[in-house]
């Protein structure tokens, strides 16, 4: 979503101030204050605790009084203002991918001097189903592309309320059967597509790993970043974490609401929450990522615990002093662009070298 002539000044000045505050060690310490105290025994990063004691005063996270459209704008003006800038090296273009309702738009990212056919990730954006969209993730999906030397597909499915469950689930599968197929002429390795996502993105592509096991043409990899995989939210991190930390309970009631509807017995589906499918056999390899502070953090754990029971290599790393959406923060704490370029080369490496 682009940003508006208004909300291009606030983020400017925003970003002015965010600096001016980084520089001031002794004002930042001191606005970050209960922020930096331990919880559980873990303290979350102190840049990141300036984040959150500016949104305590603000409420700038909370967008439950905001129509979706309100609440789209909302979250592009405030992923804006903590990104990391534009990544140079690399070109993007529109594309439009088969869906079964129509075409689905998408963005293809390739950094300069790749060859083709190369390994590709497919990326589905985060945003609860509802926010989110091609722009708010063009810079992290820059970023993949430029430091993991592989070409990206950005994938933007459709959103609820307009479009409520299962369509994100239908356009994401779609998208990626649609790439397989077309692999040769995007310039992509078929046998090395990876599906990736954060958030609702994560949850996407765990959905998409299941349902096409079998397939002819499948992922090679998974990468789940702070993955939303269990619509009941009945974990201890979201009783933990259900206030302060950005994302709260009565967010993901939002989003889920929005998206599910209220039915109970539809956030236990497969489709909705794929930690709660029956087999997750088949699936393949997977990088998992969470966050400490971080309502979604244990039903992360609780998949990675599923896949390798069931003999699914998987792999598991917390980044323990993160909250919810940190690999959009970059711009605002070092540690969190630190985190998204572990991740980067973790999942780049993955994808070419085989899961190991």
């Amino acid at each position: 979503m682009l940003l508006s002539p208004l909300a291009r000044v606030r983020v400017q000045v925003a970003r002015t101030l965010a600096d001016a505050l980084r520089r001031s060690k002794g004002l930042s310490s001191r606005l970050a204050g209960w922020r930096a105290r331990p919880v559980e025994g873990c303290i979350v990063d102190p840049e990141v605790a300036v984040m959150l004691a500016l949104d305590d005063l603000l409420k700038s996270s909370d967008l439950r009084r905001l129509a979706p459209a309100e609440a789209r704008a909302r979250l592009a003006e405030s992923v804006c203002m903590v990104e990391i800038p534009r990544v140079s090296g690399v070109t993007a273009e529109g594309l439009a991918l088969r869906g079964d309702a129509g075409p689905i738009p998408a963005r293809r990212y390739v950094p300069e001097g790749l060859d083709a056919p190369s390994p590709c990730v497919l990326f589905y954006h985060g945003g609860g189903f509802v926010t989110g969209d091609l722009d708010t993730h063009d810079t992290f999906c820059r970023q993949l592309a430029v430091e993991g030397r592989v070409r990206v597909i950005a994938v933007d499915y459709r959103l609820a309320p307009e479009h409520a469950f299962p369509a994100a689930v239908d356009d994401a599968v779609a998208a990626f059967r649609d790439v397989a197929a077309r692999a040769a002429s995007l310039g992509v390795d078929g046998a090395k597509i990876a599906v990736m996502g954060d958030s609702a993105g994560g949850n996407l592509s765990a959905v998409v790993a299941l349902k096409t096991r079998g397939e002819a043409h499948r992922p090679a990899l998974q990468v789940l970043v702070y993955p939303a995989v269990d619509a009941t939210c009945g974990h201890r991190s979201h009783a933990v974490y259900a206030n302060g930390w950005m994302l709260t309970k009565g967010m993901l009631d939002w989003y889920h609401d929005h998206y599910f509807g209220t039915d109970p017995a539809t956030r236990r589906l497969p489709d909705a929450s794929p930690l709660l499918a029956p087999s997750v056999e088949g699936a393949p390899p997977a990088l998992v990522y969470t966050a400490g502070f971080d309502p979604l953090r244990d039903e992360g754990v609780a998949y990675v615990e599923r896949l390798t029971a069931a003999g699914v290599p998987a792999r598991h790393v917390c980044h323990e002093a993160m909250i919810h959406g940190y690999i959009l923060m970059g711009g605002a704490a070092s540690a969190c662009r630190e985190a998204s370029s572990q991740i980067i080369r973790e999942a780049a490496a993955a994808l070419r070298g085989g899961f190991s």
